[in-house]
């Protein structure tokens, strides 16, 4: 890309949201600029599972992003799915009691409505899913649509193929850091400040700066309610071929992320990954920035491992992380224009499910930059919307 030629859209960020952004943004032959503080996928992108999820998704609008997200992912970026170890492994829920297995039951049968494939199981066709699972559980659900990628590769290679249509830049490191926004006629905003190269001129800036985004927002002015919700991951020394077959999680898990609660939670979500380790989550807890390994958390996420697998009760755990997933209190993503400050736009508040809504949000989002018609109504996901719920 010409760096003396303004570029139609500076990103601030280069998590996943970012990458897929300006990937396709840029493949629509629009200039972008790419700008984060940090390294590429640094923040959120870099400390999650890689999951790309349908099964924990209420029929409505963040399932219509994530079946088109999957769809983006499968086919509008196959070709590449090897360079980031794309996997359609499969999703397992499964109900310890009657009661949950009822209300998982009463799940499925809205997301077939929807367009998920989900297939109801009696407790004991579990074991042909999962030979190790823990047995006496009441019934589960199996999601062929679930699957599982690499987060820091497919960041990678998303802002290789960005730089690769000749129409985007990357730029990394403190001195990219956006330390306020430029503005025009009517308060317009026209590109941002940095730390190291002062101001870069821009037809729109694209807010992609995950849980810091309602910071950023700030600098613009304008009040995103989107804040940091730490959670922790364990990962397991490498274990034969076949332990853990899918991504398994309880019935639980999807009311635990959807709650308002600051304090610790946790719901037990077991996976395998193409070296032989085992990702062990999940916890969500609202403690701002604060990355202090919580022993609390850390139990918490063993014992419900071994609670689905008695068998990992003696493996070793090689090493635990903490990451800080976007969080917005609607639990729905803040994509589009913002009214309030024309010119900036939001792509963010995806909490643990940025991967798999990555695609889905950058491909939208290029639409839309692009001045065409988004494949989805981006109408729930307005950034203004919290105002409005305010009112009443």
């Amino acid at each position: 890309m010409t760096t003396d030629v303004a570029p139609d859209v500076v990103v601030v960020g280069a998590g996943v949201i970012g990458a897929a952004t300006a990937c396709f943004a840029a493949r629509a032959g629009l200039r972008v600029v790419v700008l984060d503080r940090g390294p590429v996928a640094g923040g959120t992108s870099g400390r999650g599972e890689g999951n790309l999820l349908v099964s924990d998704k209420e029929a409505g609008p963040e399932l219509d992003l994530a079946l088109l997200s999957r769809r983006v992912w499968r086919e509008e970026l196959g070709e590449h799915g090897a360079l980031w170890e794309y996997e359609d492994k499969g999703g397992l829920i499964v109900a310890a009691t009657e009661a949950s297995a009822a209300e998982l039951a009463e799940l499925t049968r809205r997301q077939r409505a929807a367009g998920v494939n989900a297939v109801d199981l009696a407790g004991p066709e579990l074991a042909a899913y999962e030979p190790h699972l823990a047995p006496g559980l009441a019934a589960g659900a199996y999601y062929p649509q679930d699957a599982q990628l690499q987060p820091m590769l497919a960041v990678a290679h998303l802002l290789r193929l960005a730089r690769e249509s000749g129409n985007a830049e990357i730029r990394t490191g403190g001195g990219a850091e956006v330390t306020g926004f430029l503005h025009g006629r009517g308060g317009r905003i026209t590109g941002v400040r940095t730390a190291g190269a002062g101001a870069l001129h821009a037809g729109r800036v694209v807010n992609a700066a995950g849980p810091w985004a309602g910071s950023l927002a700030g600098l613009a002015g304008v009040r995103l309610p989107v804040e940091p919700r730490r959670g922790f991951v364990l990962v397991t020394e490498p274990l034969p071929p076949g332990t853990v077959r899918h991504k398994v999680y309880a019935a639980e898990y999807a009311g635990d992320v959807a709650s308002p609660d600051a304090g610790l939670a946790s719901s037990p979500v077991v996976e395998s990954t193409a070296s032989g380790t085992v990702l062990i989550g999940s916890t969500r807890e609202r403690v701002g920035f604060d990355a202090t390994l919580s022993l609390a958390a850390l139990r918490a996420l063993a014992a419900g491992a071994v609670g689905l697998f008695p068998a990992l009760a003696g493996v070793r755990a090689m090493r635990a992380y903490a990451g800080f997933r976007p969080y917005s209190p609607d639990h729905l993503p803040v994509i589009g224009p913002d009214p309030r400050a024309p010119g900036l736009w939001h792509a963010g508040g995806h909490e643990g499910a940025g991967i798999g809504l990555g695609a889905g949000t950058g491909w939208l989002l290029a639409q839309a930059l692009a001045g065409g018609e988004p494949e989805l109504d981006l109408g729930p996901f307005a950034p203004e919307r919290f105002e409005r719920e305010e009112r009443f």
